[in-house]
């Protein structure tokens, strides 16, 4: 697998390009068998789905943006925690770095977003085998530091099954399955930084364990990549804790 960071002028969320002219400026060539890592938050800042920072709270902007939320207060780092759009993430998405004076969510639709990218790097390349993923980066406990997250995808499939497959002594699998999505994600965020590179784009490419599919991912494949607090095998973990409720329930 190689991959590489492609390092970009600013986005300047007050006066930002569309995100198909952010990729034609800094992808003019594009192969078949790509894949193509985009962080959310310039996504996210294409989109304006930006909120100044001035005049605006950003606990009452975290609450409108998560479905479950522990208040700032309950976390010794005075951080949001939060259930948004199934993942478990701080502070509902929203930060601040490398945008000024401003806020910035997640995509209004992610998965929207990364269809429409999908499409048109494939047309404008004449590309059959093209795959995108929108990134950000979480937290794992009992660790440091924070490691490449994928929360929208398109163009190729995001689980690999092993269930019912055996392992290298004849033993049939029985709950695994790998997260292709998340592993290039990890993969591209490294490469991005989390600082002042200024790479929020990343070429992956020579991924031969990748299943390209020249569609977006249909309503089945995306409900294959999420479960619910119930089914979790940290649910003891999750439903344990006084979750108060956001606006996107």
């Amino acid at each position: 697998m190689n991959v590489a960071a492609i390092r970009t002028a600013k986005v300047e969320p007050s006066a930002p390009p569309s995100i198909i002219d952010f990729l034609d400026v800094h992808i003019p060539k594009l192969t078949e068998g790509s894949v193509v890592a985009i962080a959310s938050k310039v996504v996210a800042i294409c989109e304006g789905r930006v909120a100044p920072i001035e005049g605006n709270d950003k606990d009452e902007l975290i609450k409108k943006e998560t479905a479950l939320y522990l208040p700032r207060e309950s976390n010794p780092f005075h951080v949001t925690l939060s259930v948004t759009h199934n993942l478990l993430v701080a502070a509902g998405g929203i930060d601040e770095s490398n945008s000024g004076d401003y806020y910035v969510l997640w995509p209004k639709d992610k998965q929207a977003s990364a269809n429409a990218i999908r499409g048109h790097l494939a047309q404008k390349h004449n590309l059959t085998n093209v795959g995108v993923v929108i990134t950000d980066s979480t937290t794992r406990p009992f660790q440091w530091g924070t490691t490449g997250l994928g929360i929208a995808h398109s163009g190729f499939k995001a689980l690999k099954n092993y269930i019912g497959t055996q392992d290298i002594f004849g033993r049939q699998l029985q709950f695994q399955q790998n997260n292709i999505m998340n592993g290039l994600a990890a993969a591209a965020v490294l490469l991005m930084g989390e600082g002042n590179e200024q790479q929020p784009l990343a070429i992956i490419s020579d991924v031969p364990f990748v299943e390209f599919v020249p569609h977006n991912p249909t309503q089945q494949e995306l409900d294959l990549l999420s479960i619910s607090i119930e089914e979790d095998i940290y649910q003891p973990l999750l439903q344990n804790v006084p979750w108060l409720k956001g606006d996107q329930q």
